[in-house]
């Protein structure tokens, strides 16, 4: 049993001596001995190297294993299928983005839409009259060339000129941007009409297509004045009318010319054919102005008729509204349902085509003057509306030009501030970009000779139209 004992222990110790020269090799091979060395080493001590070789083996295995890991290469495959999901990645974060994209596209467009119904259906009002702040004094600019009270004024559809006309019956384009003459069609004298190309009495209307492609000049000749609005050439004469030519306006998106008389009637014109289509009847006075949008149909004042009228062309039929006290003098449409109008009795009213009463009235809007006992309101002379939204502006001659804020649904009025304009302000008009305010301002005003105010400057303000920042509007964010 020793015998076979002995055996078993001589061919166990070669086993360890085996794994503990393996490692011995390997570790004398990583310092750089050499071989005969490795072999003299096994040769010695067997029990110490195979003792060492039990309880640093794992240790040495563990170690070996990591350093094999770090220094591993990628294979091919192992690059391919890294590079791949990388790849896969990159899609999926594109496609994220994307969709985030077109979530905002799709809300942005929606939006739009709505805005379009809501204004094809006269609905829209924007809120904007809560970020709009009073201009600096020295930030107005006075345009003058007219020798005579500016009566009317209409703005380019880009914004970048005006046109502007006044009882010397001349005709001004201006460069917005520079504030100089681009061109100036004189005026002649009474008498001359056959020889004059251009107006011999005053101008009072005025109005320009939504291409900017056609301008019309109504005077108090009865005629109607085609020009071409880019070289101010001369196309052609409308006569018609039995009196002075009051109010003038493009049908949004057509040719279509509105024209309105103080021989009490209503005329349609297509400009582009020069044509004549058709006579409406209906107010009791002198029409004192008219406006119309993109629908067929157009709104009138009456003067002292004491009526607004809405004519629906292709139903042959008309709306009348009462509300003012005085002689209506001026209207514009906010948008195809809502009006604004001013009276000689010193308000201005907001009005819907589905009420034969005004929403909201302001009397005395632009206050009064004269003496206790004589005391008068102001007389508007002069309205504007930024279209599609909650802002609008009253002229008088009070030396101001007072900017409102309609409520929603336009059911209020309230005043927001007001600008210094000495003068009689016969005309006012809102920017397309609502960046600006224009004014056409006189000494007299823009139908007669009442009064004359000595210290104004017959020409046209160009009043900058602030914006409050988020620091100047706490409330802006809640």
């Amino acid at each position: 049993m020793s015998s076979f004992f002995i055996k078993k222990k001589v061919n166990a110790k070669p086993t360890k001596k085996a794994g503990s020269t393996r490692v011995i090799k390997r570790k004398a091979d990583g310092d750089g001995l050499s071989k005969g060395r490795a072999k003299k080493v096994n040769s010695g001590a067997n029990e110490e190297i195979s003792s060492e070789s039990e309880t640093e083996g794992p240790t040495v295995s563990r170690k070996r294993k990591e350093n094999e890991e770090e220094e591993i290469e990628e294979t091919p495959q192992e690059k391919k299928l890294r590079l791949a999901k990388l790849y896969l990645e990159q899609l999926r974060e594109e496609e994220e983005k994307k969709a985030e994209e077109d979530s905002f596209e799709k809300d942005l467009i929606a939006g739009r839409l709505q805005e379009e119904v809501l204004e094809q259906r006269g609905k829209l009002q924007r809120f904007i009259a809560k970020d709009l702040q009073a201009p600096d004094v020295a930030d107005l600019r006075l345009l003058r060339g007219h020798q005579l009270p500016v009566t009317c004024l209409v703005i380019s559809p880009d914004d970048k000129h005006i046109f502007s006309a006044a009882k010397d019956c001349s005709i001004i384009k201006w460069d917005v941007e520079s504030g100089k003459k681009l061109h100036t069609i004189p005026g002649g004298r009474k008498g001359t009409e056959d020889r004059h190309v251009g107006h011999t009495a005053h101008i009072l209307s005025m109005a320009i297509s939504s291409d900017g492609k056609y301008l019309a000049t109504g005077d108090w000749n009865k005629l109607i004045m085609i020009w071409e609005a880019a070289t101010c050439k001369h196309l052609y004469k409308f006569t018609g009318h039995k009196d002075a030519v009051s109010g003038l306006s493009f049908r949004k998106g057509t040719h279509d010319l509105y024209s309105a008389s103080h021989d009490r009637s209503v005329k349609v014109w297509n400009v582009s054919e020069n044509a004549y289509v058709e006579t409406l009847f209906g107010h009791q006075d002198v029409i004192t102005g008219l406006d119309s949008l993109s629908r067929e149909r157009c709104v009138t004042a009456g003067g002292r008729d004491g009526t607004i009228r809405v004519w629906k062309i292709a139903e042959e039929s008309q709306l009348v509204f009462h509300g003012h006290e005085g002689s209506i003098d001026c209207v514009q449409l906010v948008n195809e349902e809502h009006m604004i109008t001013g009276a000689d009795d010193g308000s201005v009213a907001l009005w819907s085509v589905g009420r034969k009463k005004p929403l909201a009235t302001v009397k005395q809007a632009h206050g009064c003057h004269g003496d206790k006992a004589l005391e008068q309101p102001y007389w508007i002379s002069s309205v504007a509306a930024l279209q599609n939204s909650d802002t609008v502006a009253s002229g008088s001659h009070n030396s101001k030009v007072q900017i409102w804020k309609s409520g929603e649904g336009f059911r209020s009025l309230q005043p927001l501030f007001s600008i210094p304009v000495v003068g009689f302000v016969n005309s006012l008009k809102f920017s397309s970009s609502g960046d600006f305010l224009v004014a056409g301002v006189g000494q007299e005003h823009r139908l007669g000779r009442w009064w004359r105010i000595k210290e104004a400057k017959n020409g046209i303000y160009i009043i900058p139209l602030k914006k409050k920042s988020s620091e100047q509007d706490p409330t802006r964010d809640q």
